[in-house]
């Protein structure tokens, strides 16, 4: 890049195919990236290129090798290898021995601001404690909770409402059955959508909610706490059903799917523009088939007619202009909102079967949207760089979150909704709070871009998954990677917790789905805090 700016092309192009095979392995999407560096103009507009440039590389190196570097480097009076050092390589020099590049996620890392600056950013404080007073912690208080079942005891609002959903749904849909209900706590495991309810500990530190938060009906309450007392707790010993939807003739069509909390409605975001919902209730009417059908068809005994007279099994909403990428269902249900390519995010009444609203604001592709887990307030990710909160009764909206160095690829809420954090393709996770719209974590250790994100119920940790399959569990307060969970070889595409939180499930692009036993990877750190 130094002699592209200096003019030399010729030589430059020379330098970058003599050398790029060396960092193929690690480095092959950035290497894409800069291989368009061709002019002078490139580097300024490019901001991937103007950050390398302007900000140092972290290695990570051991005290012998540090010393026999210098070492060299003295010797040899490689004036030239000391300037590239000095100019662009801050060394992170740590005792012992040696390690493989394999065994250390943060061994090379490359961050918009100097490492010092990430360190001062993750200094600041932060409550990653559960909403104060929920039910569940008034059900525990009042010794309803079953002790033999070790029943949950840090429900969050996010739980409450998500509970909320599979009650309400249940009453005013006869299809919803309690069967399926249990049936949907490992189907919704792998749908993008789907989130955690709870938490296995009652020590969980409580917060004030920072954004004023939509009142449940009395009657959703007594509900929930029905549903939270006959809850049963998953563990390593104490596997989910497990229960799959297959999308049939949706090759290159089908780009994001959905469940919603009960699992009654399934919807699905296709290349053509459409988003599709299809009701499971009816769908079951069909000889027990559970098979979802991309274009039309008449697999379901009750159909909706097209305007070309065609019979289809699925409800079809119409107004995008561009590839549909996210779809989310509110907790309720009674919404859902979908991301697309046009540049907007839509929010449809699922009672109504009709587009609401169209909200308006990113300048390039939405990525990710996702509904707070109180409903009312939800976030997008986009290619221009920033993560947007938004208000489902404003146009436009209430923060923008800027920082990342490319696309925002993933948005997820923290459980007490006071934080998001949004995944990148420039390798960082990043915490943000609701209110200030301040970055208040900067996670580095992923070495390709971030596609998903999940937070555990308790509100402590949180999972991110990359394009080359790796898994990292995060300790939101301290910043660090508690983790890493190496086992898929592709793309983990979706990440979900359990509603109690001690397992995590991970759908990736290498065609499983793994279901991941939380309490044994976060207990190192546990330890060490004693």
């Amino acid at each position: 890049m130094d002699l592209v700016a200096k003019g030399h092309l010729q030589e430059a192009r020379t330098f970058f195919n003599a050398f790029r095979e060396d960092h193929e392995l690690m480095h092959s999407r950035d290497l894409q990236k800069l291989e368009g560096v061709l002019t002078q103009s490139h580097l300024e507009e490019m901001e991937f290129a103007r950050s390398l440039r302007q900000n140092k590389v972290n290695i990570k190196i051991c005290q012998y090798s540090y010393d026999l570097l210098l070492q060299y480097l003295h010797k040899t009076q490689s004036t030239a290898m000391l300037g590239v050092i000095n100019e662009h390589i801050n060394f992170q020099v740590s005792p012992g021995q040696p390690t493989s590049i394999s065994d250390d996620a943060e061994v090379v890392t490359l961050i918009g601001s100097c490492q010092d600056a990430a360190n001062q950013i993750n200094q600041k404080e932060i409550h990653w404690g559960l909403l104060e007073d929920s039910l569940e912690e008034r059900l525990e208080k009042a010794g309803g909770l079953l002790s033999d079942s070790e029943k949950t005891e840090g429900e969050n609002k996010e739980g409450d409402v998500d509970e909320t959903k599979k009650r309400s749904v249940e009453g005013g849909k006869q299809g919803a059955s309690t069967k399926k209900l249990k049936k949907d706590k490992a189907a919704s495991a792998t749908a993008k959508s789907a989130r955690p309810e709870a938490n296995t500990t009652s020590t969980a530190p409580r917060v004030k909610p920072e954004l004023p938060l939509p009142v449940m009906p009395t009657e959703v309450e007594q509900s929930i706490l029905e549903d939270l007392r006959n809850r049963v707790q998953l563990s390593s010993v104490a596997l989910p059903s497990v229960s799959f939807y297959t999308f049939l003739n949706t090759h290159n069509g089908l780009n994001c799917s959905s469940i919603s909390h009960d699992g009654s409605l399934v919807a699905g975001g296709f290349s053509d523009s459409s988003l599709k919902i299809w009701d499971m209730a009816k769908l079951g009417q069909q000889a027990g088939s559970s098979i979802l059908q991309g274009e039309n068809d008449s697999t379901s005994s009750k159909h909706v007619v097209g305007p070309n007279g065609v019979k289809r099994s699925y409800t079809l909403l119409q107004g995008h202009s561009g590839p549909v990428y996210s779809a989310n269902f509110s907790p309720l249900g009674d919404f859902i909102l979908s991301s697309s390519a046009d540049t907007t995010i839509r929010l449809w009444s699922t009672e109504l079967n009709a587009n609401l609203v169209c909200y308006k604001g990113h300048n390039y592709p939405v990525w990710d949207v996702q509904f707070s887990p109180v409903g009312h307030y939800f976030a997008s990710a986009s290619h221009d760089r920033t993560a947007r909160i938004w208000s489902m009764d404003k146009i436009q909206p209430m923060r923008i979150m800027a920082g990342h160095l490319s696309d925002v690829d993933c948005v997820q809420w923290h459980a007490n909704c006071n934080y998001i954090a949004t995944g990148s393709s420039d390798k960082t996770v990043r915490l943000w709070d609701v209110q200030s719209g301040e970055c208040v974590r900067i996670f580095i250790g992923h070495r390709s871009m971030i596609l998903s994100l999940a937070m555990s119920p308790d509100g402590r940790y949180m999972a991110s998954g990359d394009e080359d399959g790796t898994i990292m569990m995060w300790d939101l307060s301290s910043g660090r990677c508690v983790t890493p969970l190496m086992g898929h070889s592709s793309c983990v595409w979706t990440l979900a917790f359990s509603c109690e939180g001690s397992l995590l499930a991970s759908g990736s692009a290498d065609c499983t789905v793994k279901l991941w036993d939380v309490t044994t990877s976060t207990k190192v750190p546990k330890n060490e805090e004693k």
